[in-house]
């Protein structure tokens, strides 16, 4: 379905009912205490409506995003960088599915454009309900081992789904599984932000041969299936151009991840007309994504909430934290919203946390307990945050959590 953004068709009079239906739902929930009420008024507004994303996304200048780690930051600085040009409306509070992105799209009426974070199962039909004219794709690791499929086969399945797009598709050149996924689109756009987890890309996704890996490059010596040369990379604490122009990156989130998102926020905003020297200084505004990299005061002690969902974030997590004698939380819980497979645990590398205090809580803190015992870190096992809290050295206090125990936190200290 295709619109003419900035010029909004009036809706029907079954799509106006399925609106104001899925926001009296939400407004219920939110009344009755259980979250934004985004999915539930999503999911009526659907019920009355099937078609209904497609016809509010009609008028929208869309760009979709979609990874394993990363996507609902890069979703918040890209709508940042377009609201130089004009509204947008965005999901920005994470609801990545068809009922959460219906519900955000349903208050952007006046929006000029559409920034949507999407889960990485649903990207090919909601790309087909919303003919996006950009979608950006970052990574692909394991996640939720239990409801995913193997990064491999949801590649394909993305390669399929992106099979002759009209999108202009922002991809990471240095992730084999994105290059092949982006790879059956006619418009790429390749961008050089790294791949700091490498342990779900050492095969071939072309062939199934071993990948070569000098340096930062990567082939397949077999089939010759490689690593395309990028237009736009992050260097430092630069984004280049692909005119080979710098554009300094400053940005309040830490690390080096954060940068990476800016970079391709960059070469996304580009596509819609807004110059990189504008995204990235727009970009700054952002100081924290629904709670992620909030610092908090509970307790007369001040924590940093950081939330590292799978294998790879945690990996870039451990690499922002300050350094040891830094107290650290850690916070896993195994709930239908984090999957319920906790094998993970044993692909993270806990023995980089080694001179930290540390304390874990959480409804999975004996499964990470004893992960930190044969890593031969130094930890103590507490039923509630407060008891962390209480036992934590002085010193501001890293706290990393997993979804559904980052939320649990929230909750408590009131954030």
């Amino acid at each position: 379905m295709s619109g003419h953004p900035g010029n909004p068709e009036p809706l029907s009079p079954r799509a106006k009912l399925a609106v104001t239906a899925g926001k009296a739902a939400a407004a219920v929930s939110r009344a009755a205490g259980r979250g934004s009420g985004s999915v539930i008024g999503g999911r009526v507004a659907l019920k009355l409506d099937p078609d209904l994303l497609g016809r509010l996304a009609q008028h929208l200048d869309v760009v979709l995003v979609s990874a394993t780690n990363g996507k609902t930051t890069t979703t918040r600085l890209i709508a940042e960088a377009l609201r130089a040009s004009g509204p947008v409306v965005s999901n920005a509070l994470g609801a990545n599915m068809p009922a959460g992105i219906t519900s955000a799209l349903a208050g952007g009426s006046d929006a000029r454009f559409g920034v949507i974070e999407v889960d990485e199962k649903y990207l090919a039909g909601v790309a087909r309900d919303t003919t996006p004219k950009a979608i950006a794709l970052l990574n692909l690791s394991r996640d939720q081992l239990d409801r995913a499929a193997e990064t491999r086969m949801l590649a394909e399945k993305w390669r399929e789904g992106l099979n002759g797009s009209k999108a202009v598709v922002i991809a990471n050149a240095d992730d084999p599984l994105i290059v092949w996924a982006a790879s059956s689109s006619p418009n790429v756009v390749w961008v050089a932000v790294g791949q700091e987890w490498k342990d779900d890309a050492w095969s071939c996704p072309s062939c199934g041969g071993v990948l070569q890996r000098p340096g930062d490059d990567w082939f397949c010596g077999e089939c010759g299936f490689r690593r395309p040369a990028p237009s736009w990379a992050l260097s430092g604490d630069h984004v280049l151009d692909p005119h080979g122009s710098a554009w300094p990156i400053r940005l309040q989130l830490p690390g080096r991840a954060n940068k990476a998102n800016a970079a391709t926020s960059a070469a996304v905003a580009a596509v819609f007309g807004v110059p990189p020297q504008v995204a990235l200084e727009r970009m700054y505004q952002v100081q924290a994504v629904a709670g992620r990299y909030d610092v908090v005061s509970f307790q007369d002690r001040q924590l940093r909430l950081l939330l590292a969902k799978n294998p790879a974030g945690w990996l870039e997590t451990f690499s922002l934290i300050d350094p040891p004698p830094t107290p650290v939380i850690l916070s896993v819980n195994a709930r239908g919203a984090d999957g319920t497979d906790t094998s993970w645990l044993w692909d993270v590398d806990y023995g980089r946390l080694a001179g930290h205090p540390i304390m874990v809580i959480g409804d999975r803190r004996l499964d990470l307990a004893v992960r930190l015992e044969v890593a031969g870190v130094d930890f103590r096992v507490c039923d509630t945050l407060d008891e962390a809290v209480a036992m934590a050295p002085p010193g501001q206090i890293e706290l990393i959590a997993n979804y559904t125990a980052f939320q649990d936190v929230r909750r408590r200290v009131g954030n």
